[in-house]
């Protein structure tokens, strides 16, 4: 069975000029980055300082370390470091969709942590109210809305597995999504209301960093870590004009590269692209019916997303998940002029009602790991803890590793230290030259999926077997 409308693909379907046109003059700089509300940057780190707690990474994992560590004991001294702006990569240029689930979705929870899977689930929605309740106790706005996400068919083989619908979710007919985003891509949906909220991803960063600063921690930006070691009875964290000398290390570098040589194997650097459209009118918005604040995901393989920013922009993005020769993370991978020619064809299949410009294209690494949900560990006789591997699910769940990381350098058995998911690790992926040759053969088969209805291949299904995914 086939799709007798528009459907996503590499084949261009609007013109070469429509495409050049939406482009022109795009910023690199990520939207939610290019703002005046940008806090001005902290002093580097000159020379040596010590503490009881060093932080390693100004991302969402960080922030939340630092911050749980000194509410919880005012008298702790915490030092985290940045080696460029907190905020500055992954956590200031998502898509800002907050999702309850630690799992990466029900079926990945089944197919990693089934015994444990109603307690992560537990876990998750407490994560969920604790996360908010701090941004209200503390003041940050983060235009934080619990609007929920419209997950869409785009072919019909997705229509038949959309009416199993669980949970919170309803399943959506053509008619009735069509009354509530009028697409000529969308054939059926599933409205979900709880477990999905929308955020401005750099202000989360930045009102994190403001309140740990108005708490008493010491945050040192454009300060990178070079070199982690023993020493004594704690750990030396050396940076480029400096070091720190700290009882124990929480290290939130994420997809970087690990300052552990055991976590070197378990992410990848894959990078995710987006476009930011000019702010809509009105009519603009009546004109493909989306007048809810609501978030979009496709329940394609290669999936694409897109929300509604305060300003009424539209941000677009996914479908390409690109994993660069060599796995280096370098500026010149934020841009990518063919993932945003392909992201605007399809922006402009989905509406072809709208004739607009996009103002901002930027691209941003992911730390993917083989099992596609977070893991946590410590090392060093418990003097250092890590956490990565949020494989695009980080603006919530980092809080729940941040708690993680904090319980393992407590050295005591905690319910969160109990779990499989932090007792046992992704299974690693090879390094270059095997990575990139076994990535770009996976992506293939992925899309080879998606054309096949979602029927999985061979390669695919051994894969699954053995608890591997990169489909995300």
């Amino acid at each position: 069975m086939t799709s007798d409308g528009p459907t996503y693909s590499h084949r261009r379907r609007n013109s070469a000029e429509r495409i050049a046109r939406s482009l022109a003059g795009a910023s690199t700089v990520p939207y939610w980055l290019d703002s005046p509300d940008r806090p001005s940057p902290e002093p580097r780190l000159v020379g040596q300082v010590t503490a009881d707690l060093l932080v390693v990474g100004g991302g969402y994992s960080g922030l939340w370390t630092a911050l749980i560590a000194k509410e919880a004991d005012p008298a702790r001294d915490v030092v985290l470091i940045e080696g460029k702006e907190v905020g500055w990569a992954a956590s200031g240029r998502n898509g800002g969709f907050f999702e309850e689930s630690l799992t990466h979705g029900v079926d990945n929870g089944e197919r990693h942590f089934a015994d444990e899977l109603p307690q992560l689930e537990r876990l998750a929605d407490e994560n969920f109210d604790e996360f908010v309740a701090t941004l209200d106790r503390l003041g940050i706005d983060a235009e934080f809305e619990h609007t929920g996400v419209l997950t869409v068919a785009t072919e019909p083989h997705q229509v038949d597995a959309m009416r199993e619908v669980s949970g919170d979710g309803v399943f959506l007919d053509r008619e009735a999504v069509q009354a509530l985003v009028h697409s000529p891509v969308y054939l059926a949906g599933q409205r979900e209301w709880k477990s999905t909220a929308l955020v401005h991803p750099a202000k989360l960063a930045w009102g994190l960093k403001r309140a740990c600063i108005e708490l008493g921690v010491r945050v040192f930006e454009h300060t990178p870590a070079t070199r982690l070691r023993r020493s004594g009875d704690g750990v030396t964290v050396t940076t480029k004009q400096g070091g720190v000398q700290a009882r124990q290390v929480a290290l939130a570098t994420n997809g970087f590269p690990s300052l552990l040589k055991r976590t070197e194997l378990l992410t990848i650097p894959v990078y995710d692209y987006v476009l930011m459209t000019e702010p809509l009118s009105a009519e603009q918005l009546e004109s493909i019916g989306w007048t809810d604040r609501f978030g979009i995901a496709d329940s394609s393989r290669e999936f694409h997303y897109s929300r509604r920013s305060a300003d009424d922009r539209i941000l677009y993005g996914g479908f390409d998940a690109v994993y660069h020769r060599g796995g280096r993370i370098r500026p010149e991978h934020d841009q990518r002029r063919e993932t945003f020619e392909t992201l605007a064809d399809h922006f402009f299949t989905t509406y072809p009602q709208l004739d607009v410009r996009f103002t901002h294209a930027w691209g941003g690494m992911i730390d993917m790991c083989s099992r596609l949900s977070a893991f946590q560990g410590a090392a060093l006789g418990g003097r250092v803890a890590y956490s990565a591997g949020f494989t695009g699910l980080g603006v919530g769940a980092t809080r729940f590793g941040a708690k993680v990381m904090l319980d393992l350098l407590s050295g005591e058995s905690t319910e969160l230290t109990r779990l499989k998911m932090v007792r046992s690790k992704p299974i690693p992926i090879p390094p270059e030259p095997i990575a990139n040759p076994a990535i770009q053969t996976v992506r293939r088969a992925v899309a080879r999926s998606d054309a096949n209805e979602g029927r999985d291949g061979l390669l695919l299904k051994v894969m699954d077997r053995f608890g591997i995914g990169f489909d995300s």
